[in-house]
């Protein structure tokens, strides 16, 4: 007797076929919605920080430190070299100009002034032997010619006397000619006195004239050796505040060496370090602010050096008004750098996204606050606080500004705890 065989409803073809249906169905369903962009990822609202556009005034600058510094300060190095033997004020006293701050001993120094005058004694010993020499040769001299003028004189009347007599025929032609010969020969010897005289005071000249320029150049070396010597004793070059005095009792001090520095305290600068990325952005004249004991204070860049050192370069400011009452030197400052002039702009609070999206994207809130969702911007300039929006925000839209760290691969964020 035949049998009948009941048909399984679910066979296990049927439920592999189905099974492959459903899984095909999920799959198209998954790359439909991965194709679509729309990732979404439920962020908790109190783990991430929304922050609402704006319009405002804005300045783009920079924060640095600054160190308040005397407006001057002159350094004190020794002129000469020596040993110190005798401090007259310490480190940190208010000085005067030409006020001693020191004395130091150089034998060397001391022995070559000593030759020096010694020298000079010399020379001025044998400028008034050479001088006492000349007027006895001059007057020697002028003993001798006033004998040539005598005897030329005499030799004059005679040979006149005669020729006279020769013309009248009293005297003898020998007589006569004799009386000639004598006056020629008296006449010939005074030319020659006169012109032995002239040379000889000419040469006495020129010779006391050398010695007078030799005393002269030694006269200005003994007076530069003197102020060497004076230079062992330090002395302060301005009025201020002496300070950094690097000396001790006994210790020898090379020419040149730093001893030291006077401050000016007739007023501050404030020296700043800016990293050298600024260095093209920075000039002088530009403005910068700080705050000292509640009160904003208004500075001025003066000084821009261009010697780049360690990544950095420094900037010298000015206070626009006096210094700020009880303001030390050394004192560190808080400064806010001005790069630019103040203008109206959408402002964007800075925050933790722009390390993932390099500031071309951000996470949009709705306007009912459910989702936020990925837009794409443009920012400009920026400060410490704020991005300049260029594009694709308005004021009143609200962004998630945190970091994007866990969540920079989705396209929208469902927002939780709202």
């Amino acid at each position: 007797m035949d049998r009948v065989i009941v048909k399984k409803k679910w066979n296990q073809k049927r439920i592999l076929t189905i099974a492959g249906i459903a899984a095909l169905v999920m799959l198209i369903t998954a790359s439909v919605f991965l194709a679509s962009g729309k990732s979404r990822l439920n962020v908790e609202v109190e783990r991430i920080t929304i922050s609402q556009v704006h319009k405002n005034t804005f300045q783009e600058f920079i924060p640095v430190n600054g160190t308040v510094q005397p407006i001057a300060t002159i350094y004190l190095d020794a002129l000469e070299g020596g040993r110190v033997e005798e401090k007259f004020i310490e480190d940190g006293t208010v000085v005067t100009k030409g006020q001693p701050i020191m004395r130091l001993s150089n034998s060397d120094l001391e022995l070559s002034l000593a030759n020096q005058e010694t020298a000079v004694f010399h020379v001025l010993t044998q400028m008034q032997n050479t001088k006492n020499g000349a007027v006895q040769n001059s007057i020697q001299q002028l003993n001798q010619k006033a004998e040539v003028d005598n005897a030329f004189a005499e030799a004059k009347r005679v040979y006149e006397l005669n020729q006279y007599l020769y013309n009248e025929g009293v005297v003898g032609k020998q007589e006569f000619q004799a009386s000639e010969n004598n006056y020629n020969f008296q006449l010939n010897r005074k030319k020659l006195s006169e012109r032995t005289l002239n040379q000889d005071s000419i040469s006495m000249e020129q010779q006391l004239r050398q010695m007078a320029e030799s005393y002269a150049r030694m006269q200005n070396t003994l007076a530069l050796m003197k102020r060497k010597v004076d230079d062992l004793i330090v002395r302060a070059p301005i009025d201020g505040q002496l300070t950094s005095l690097d000396a001790e009792i006994g210790e020898s001090k090379n020419k040149g060496a730093r001893l030291g520095q006077i401050d000016v305290m007739s007023g501050y600068k404030v020296q700043v370090e800016v990293d050298e990325h600024y260095i093209s952005r920075v000039f002088i004249g530009q403005k910068a602010e700080t705050s000292i004991a509640g009160k904003m204070h208004h500075l001025t860049v003066k000084k821009v050096y261009s010697q780049v050192s360690n990544g950095r370069f420094l900037l010298d400011m000015a206070f626009d008004e006096e210094a700020p009452e009880g303001i030390r030197r050394g004192q560190t400052l808080q400064i806010r750098l001005a790069l630019s002039d103040e203008t109206q702009a959408v402002l964007l609070a800075k925050g933790g996204f722009y390390q993932q999206t390099g500031g071309n994207w951000v996470f949009k809130v709705s306007e009912d606050g459910s989702t936020a969702y990925r837009t794409e911007v443009q920012l400009g300039r920026q400060n410490p606080e704020y991005y300049e929006v260029l594009s694709g925000l308005n004021p009143g839209d609200k962004v998630v500004t945190s970091s994007y760290e866990n969540y920079r691969d989705m396209q929208e964020l469902v927002l939780k705890g709202e």
